[in-house]
């Protein structure tokens, strides 16, 4: 096993430090396993390049919520600098086609098998026609059987007919029952479906109701905004609870209050929510490993991230809290 660099060892000790193996991690950045394993030993000669190198280091301290700057000042011993690699010119390959030579040999044979060609062909128009006066014989027999069997075949037609009338009729009147049956099953189930659905709207109605009054007061504004940590004052309301949502894929999130006590420290999988009750916390710190994607409700209302998060993927909101009350 090659020895561990600076680099190495603080990365690892800080993934394990957040409880996080190599699979975590790979689910959360998307970079294979071995390449990670890669970077912790320092091998870089495993990756597709050393361009790779420095943008896979950027997604690992991202992922953990190092700072990636300083983390490429300090060791930017043991990172290799970028330089362009030159890729394999493809070379193609053209095959010619070759001409395919025209047979003439065929045609003089063709006439060798023109005799036994006609014998076939003669014996396969008697068989047809034998076959035809056979048919034909076969038919004017059964019209004579027919023609006798007449008058007998009337009289069972008729009795026939009777009997599939009566089962018709009792038919039809089984069918009218169990359309009734049917009928007022789906009627049923129709006003319970209705009942349900008025249900359901009052009771958003009045959450909606509810929240409009609680966020008639509340206000959320930015207080400071630096790097990529940004700090928000919440007031107007006696309430402070939070909704953290990822949509997109897995991401690390850390919630702490003003003391540094943790709420929740670990991986929020892919559509998941976490919800938290900070109305005693004067202070929350929200560390958000890979912001794309991730939604945040305070109170029920959703709020901007601070930052656009496909130009900075690990992002740090602080809500300072001040009840209504208090106030």
């Amino acid at each position: 096993m090659l020895a561990l660099t600076e680099l190495g060892q603080r990365l690892r000790q800080e993934r394990e430090s957040k409880g996080l193996s190599l699979e975590d991690l790979q689910k959360l950045t998307k970079i294979q396993k071995r390449y990670l394993l890669g970077i912790e030993e320092g091998n870089y000669e495993v990756m597709p390049g050393k361009f790779y190198v420095r943008a896979f280091i950027k997604q690992y301290c991202e992922a953990i919520g190092l700072d990636t700057d300083a983390i490429f000042e300090e060791y930017k011993s043991d990172i290799p600098s970028t330089q362009t690699e030159d890729m394999p010119q493809q070379l193609s390959r053209v095959r010619s086609r070759k001409e395919i030579p025209q047979h003439t040999k065929g045609v003089s044979k063709a006439y060798d098998y023109l005799p036994t060609v006609l014998v076939v062909a003669g014996v396969v128009v008697v068989g047809i026609i034998i076959w035809v006066i056979a048919q034909n014989i076969v038919s004017d027999k059964n019209k004579e059987q027919a023609n006798q069997e007449a008058p007998n075949s009337e009289v069972q037609q008729s009795n026939t007919q009777e009997e599939t009338n009566e089962t018709t009729a009792k038919n039809d009147n089984s069918k009218s029952e169990d359309e009734q049956i049917a009928a007022d099953k789906k009627e049923q189930e129709k006003e319970k479906a209705e009942k349900e659905k008025a249900a359901k709207e009052k009771a958003e109605k009045e959450k909606a109701e509810k929240e409009k009054k609680d966020s008639g007061k509340q206000e959320y504004k930015e207080v400071q905004k630096t790097g990529r940590s940004a700090t928000y004052a919440l007031s107007g309301t006696d309430a402070f609870n939070l909704e953290v949502t990822s949509t997109q894929a897995d991401t690390w999130l850390d919630v702490k209050n003003g003391k540094g006590n943790a709420f929740f420290s670990s991986i929020l999988k892919k559509g998941e929510t976490k919800e938290f009750d900070l109305t005693k916390e004067t202070e929350a710190r929200v560390n958000i490993g890979y912001s794309p994607g991730v939604e945040l409700k305070v109170n029920g209302k959703a709020v901007d991230l601070p930052f656009d998060a496909s130009k900075q993927v690990r992002q740090v909101v602080t809500i300072q809290y001040q009840p209504a009350e208090a106030q």
